[in-house]
């Protein structure tokens, strides 16, 4: 880190040991979120971290929020999510929206007075995203929504939707997207989703029953919906990678301090050379995996992203972040089972990583692509 992002962290780390992690454990217990713990993110500048200042963001690098998206997540993976997802509606509409849309929907969304959150998958459609059945059937001035949208990310707590709605034929080409807002007419909520982790992040269902949405709503135009979400999906793996690399990081620095205090057979476990081994893999894999993710992030800076990068990234750091945590509860043994220490909190959050933003699985098959067509150009 150059000592500019070292003083950011180190600032952002005062304000998560004092306003997050206090409250932690209680809410993770009872599934809440604190709007006033991520507007306080926002008043501390890091709700639009790469927007330009110009429509209230910070105007940093990708590398800097990933760096902050680290930090957050050493406290709250929910938090970091939260963040993360607001932002990739922000990019969304930066790079899609018009002046006008741009103007009206994004100064709320990177001061953190609101939350964004985007809307893709459906009961059917998941990794398949394409085969969507949600539509917006054409009607005079805009066009009328119907439909279910599933698992969405801060669904009931944000005001600004990007919804993917079919207005042609089957596949990608019949996709476009749409900006909704809490509160129109036809929009409503489903079910709060019961999940193993992320328990202060909601996951509900969004309904949409002759929704109305304006023409002027639209985001680029009919058909380009797909481009539209795929556009953002480089950077929200990346955004998903770092938090995987902060999970990780919190379960190792645990596991250390644990290991150090922890006396049998009157002396510190930390000196027995199994757990040794243990805790210099998970040392290991998550520099690895902070450093694939830094050079993902520098690709985007660099206005070259590489996506077989990103997805490697997200791979690599999420699947890290899975094993670093069931690790550290195998450290602290018998306490790291109970909600007396937090690594087992970190385990549950870290396993819905791997599946959302597309799962490790599907980074795989993102990654052969990749693979083959850089044979064929050498071959």
């Amino acid at each position: 880190m150059n000592d500019f992002q070292k003083e950011l962290v180190a600032a952002l780390r005062k304000f998560c040991r004092e306003n997050i992690e206090p409250h932690m454990e209680h809410d993770d217990h009872e599934g809440k979120f604190r709007m006033e713990i991520f507007q306080g993110l926002g008043e501390y500048g890091v709700a639009g971290v790469t927007l330009p200042t110009e429509f209230g963001g910070a105007g940093l690098t990708y590398s800097d929020y990933c760096l902050i998206l680290e930090e957050i997540a050493k406290y709250s993976v929910p938090y970091a999510v939260t963040v993360s997802v607001s932002g990739m509606v922000q990019t969304i509409i930066k790079e899609f929206g018009n002046k006008k849309q741009q103007e009206k929907f994004l100064p709320k969304l990177t001061s953190g007075e609101e939350i964004g959150a985007f809307a893709l998958s459906e009961s059917h459609s998941g990794s398949d995203a394409a085969s969507l059945k949600t539509t917006a059937r054409k009607t005079e001035g805009g066009y009328l929504l119907n439909g279910t949208k599933m698992w969405i990310t801060s669904g009931g707590i944000a005001k600004t939707y990007i919804v993917m709605a079919r207005t042609g034929g089957e596949g990608a080409k019949g996709v476009s997207a749409f900006i909704v807002r809490d509160g129109d007419k036809g929009f409503t909520f489903g079910k709060a989703e019961k999940k193993m982790g992320w328990k202060t992040s909601p996951t509900r269902e969004l309904v949409f029953e002759n929704c109305f949405v304006p023409d002027e709503n639209l985001l680029l135009a009919e058909g380009k919906g797909f481009s539209v979400a795929m556009g953002g999906l480089d950077r929200g793996r990346v955004a998903i990678a770092a938090i995987g690399v902060g999970c990780a990081q919190r379960a190792l620095d645990e596991s250390i301090k644990y290991a150090l205090t922890r006396q049998q057979f009157k002396q510190p476990i930390f000196n027995f050379q199994g757990l040794q081994f243990m805790l210099s893999d998970m040392a290991t894999e998550t520099e690895a995996s902070r450093l694939l993710v830094q050079a993902a992030a520098r690709s985007i800076d660099n206005d070259a992203t590489d996506s077989k990068l990103c997805s490697m990234a997200k791979l690599k750091a999420t699947d890290t972040a899975m094993a670093v945590t069931t690790d550290a509860v195998q450290v602290l043994g018998g306490v790291g089972y109970t909600s007396e220490y937090p690594v087992e909190r970190f385990m549950r959050d870290a396993k819905v990583l791997q599946i959302v933003e597309g799962t490790n699985q599907i980074q795989r098959v993102v990654i052969a692509r990749h693979l083959r067509k850089e044979n064929e150009q050498h071959a």
